[in-house]
């Protein structure tokens, strides 16, 4: 969520800003503006809905300058309004911030009674009103800031920039990210190395509670104790060109199209074809030595940790708990010693799921986590880090970010089976077997794009869907309703296809579709009995399996969608395909937003 770019440069900023901005929509947003500051003077503008209104505004009114910031705000406290937009600014400072600072109220109220006046509903605003005092009152800036930071709790990642400074920007963050950016006599703040990636490669990444005083020359970091530090400076390898839709209609399509090839550049990190073994990073403690297994994770990403749990369960033989990081730590679980706790998080950043690590690591738990970015907060805190390699995912609705983590997770089960003790070199071999099948089993699943988007139209004029599946097939039933939800506004349930009799059958009848994941195997025919009770009561059935099963249960359903025959492996990579583009195209046919759906945010980093 939210997006803040920051330049020092060496010609005016504002386009520049605006097309960092461009770069973090994908993050989800709901207004957005900029800050210069100028002939002594600081200006902004500022925009409610799309950047278009924003670039609308500057074309209007031109924004000179060449310290800026810049900022994508998705809605906390306050609602989506112009007033509400940041940057937030007195006299003094003006400021971009991601997060939330949660005793802003008590802040807000100290101030009013000191005589300050506020302008907006935000928490930010606070912030801005503590700094400008402090240098109102002939504080420097980084003084200021130093004295303010320690009152914030909460989570934040600040841009700060001052009238009478026009050479010097701060940033700070707690919670949430935010990276300094290295450029030929110029400098940057952002949200994510992708923010900067057409300004420069040289990143370094504030650590947690770190804060920097950025000039044209360079960079001066301090940790929370107010210590200068130094933080290294790595080569990003993000380029501008991979959010590039290329001649894909939307981001989600295109990403659903790349799963073959990210999926195989993920196996390939983890696969040794030579001598067939699955390979991972060397951890610092004895895999063998694991007693049990709790996965924590939000979102998509807990649904790839329910098929991940069967996996170690059924391999490895380790018992696996398996949580929701919203509420994970707020039933303050009993760790017991030994155990693995591994965290699932396409950007590394989620508050959740990274307050549930520190709260595992606090229980003495080895920490291990897969992540999409390897430089991460999530990821820097590991004991064993996991990487997928899926590239920039820029679509709200995770799809290749989906299929990548359970590339990761087959091979960690296998893995930690082989550790335990209950994988031999015959049936290694068979894993690594089937999992080197997995890209091509992806594109033959594409192959039927467009028998998906011919029947798309079944489920376009419902309210509700229900999602049946079986097995490692029910996490993929909830995934499909998630997804249908996210991007059509569609209400849609999920349900372990046995039980359907115990309550859910309540709600069938015509008008409510009933998506059925049943590729052919040992769970076939008692997920197709629950189907047939389905269509016993007037359900529309879209049956979703391969060419046997379609043969088998085809008949009387309102669609049928045929898969390659897969083992059972790689099934959960396979059958997300079809539920990926079926909620795209019902999403197309029904005109919504397809890549920024209606109040959703990619990087949710506030609690």
């Amino acid at each position: 969520m939210c997006g803040i770019i920051g330049i020092i440069g060496k010609d005016e900023v504002a386009g520049r800003l605006v097309d960092g901005l461009k770069r973090l929509e994908y993050r989800g947003y709901d207004s957005a503006g900029v800050a210069t500051v100028h002939a002594g003077a600081i200006e902004r503008r500022r925009a409610e809905g799309k950047l278009a209104n924003l670039v609308t505004v500057l074309r209007d009114q031109p924004l000179p300058g060449f310290t800026g910031i810049a900022h994508t705000r998705w809605a906390t406290h306050g609602a989506p309004t112009t007033s509400n937009a940041h940057p937030h600014a007195t006299q003094e400072v003006a400021l971009v911030h991601n997060g939330i600072i949660e005793n802003f109220k008590a802040l807000r109220d100290e101030l009013i009674a000191r005589g300050r006046s506020f302008d907006s509903q935000t928490d930010t605003e606070v912030v801005a009103h503590l700094v400008s005092e402090l240098v109102e009152q002939g504080a420097s800036p980084r003084d200021a800031v130093a004295q303010v930071l320690p009152r914030l709790h909460g989570a934040f990642a600040l841009a700060i920039l001052f009238k009478s400074h026009p050479d010097m920007l701060i940033g700070a963050r707690l919670g949430s990210p935010l990276v300094v950016g290295y450029g030929d006599g110029e400098t940057f703040l952002g949200s994510d190395a992708l923010a900067l990636a057409p300004l420069t490669q040289r990143i370094a990444y504030l650590e947690e509670g770190d804060w920097v005083v950025i000039t044209k020359d360079g960079a001066e970091i301090f940790d929370k104790d107010n210590n200068p530090v130094e933080r290294p400076v790595t080569i990003s390898g993000v380029s501008g060109a991979m959010i590039d839709k290329g001649n894909h209609r939307h981001f989600m399509q295109k990403e659903i199209y790349e799963q073959p090839v990210v999926v195989a550049q993920t196996l390939k990190a983890y696969l040794q074809r030579m001598d067939d073994r699955v390979s991972l990073p060397i951890p610092d403690f004895d895999l063998s030595a694991i007693r049990r297994v709790t996965i924590v994770a939000c979102g998509t990403s807990f649904y790839a940790g329910m098929v991940a749990r069967y996996w170690f369960e059924q391999f490895a033989r380790v018992p696996v708990d398996l949580d929701f990081a919203s509420e994970f730590r707020y039933r303050e679980p009993v760790m017991e010693e030994g155990g693995l706790a591994l965290f699932i998080s396409q950007s590394g950043e989620t508050a959740d799921t990274l307050a549930a690590l520190r709260y595992a690591r606090a229980q003495g738990q080895k920490i291990a986590v897969v992540v999409n970015v390897p430089t991460s907060s999530m990821a820097r805190e590991a004991d064993l880090l996991l990487p997928t390699h899926a590239g920039p995912e820029i679509g709200v609705a995770s799809t290749k970010a989906f299929t990548c983590q359970l590339a990761v997770l087959a091979a960690f089960a296998a893995n930690l089976a082989r550790a335990k003790g209950h994988l031999d070199a015959k049936d290694e071999k068979e894993i690594v077997r089937h999992l080197a099948e997995a890209p091509a089993a992806i594109n033959g699943a594409l192959a039927y794009d467009e028998a998906i988007e011919a029947m798309a139209h079944h489920i376009v004029p419902a309210r509700d869907v229900l999602y049946l599946g079986r097995g490692t097939d029910y996490p993929l039933a909830l995934e499909g309703a998630l997804k249908l939800k996210e991007i059509s506004y569609i209400h849609a349930e999920g349900y372990a296809a046995g039980e359907m009799k115990h309550g859910p059958i309540a709600l069938i009848d015509e008008l409510v579709p009933v998506i059925c994941i049943a590729p052919s195997g040992p769970l076939f025919e008692k997920t197709v009995s629950n189907m047939q009770e389905v269509q016993a009561r007037g359900g529309k059935v879209v049956l979703i399996s391969d060419y046997d099963g379609v043969q088998a249960a085809g008949e009387g359903c309102i669609a049928t969608i045929t898969m390659p025959k897969v083992h059972p492996l790689i099934a959960p990579m396979v059958y997300a395909v079809p539920v990926q583009l079926l909620a795209y195209h019902v999403a197309v046919l029904k005109g919504t937003d397809v890549d920024q759906p209606r109040n959703l945010a990619k990087s949710v980093t506030v609690e």
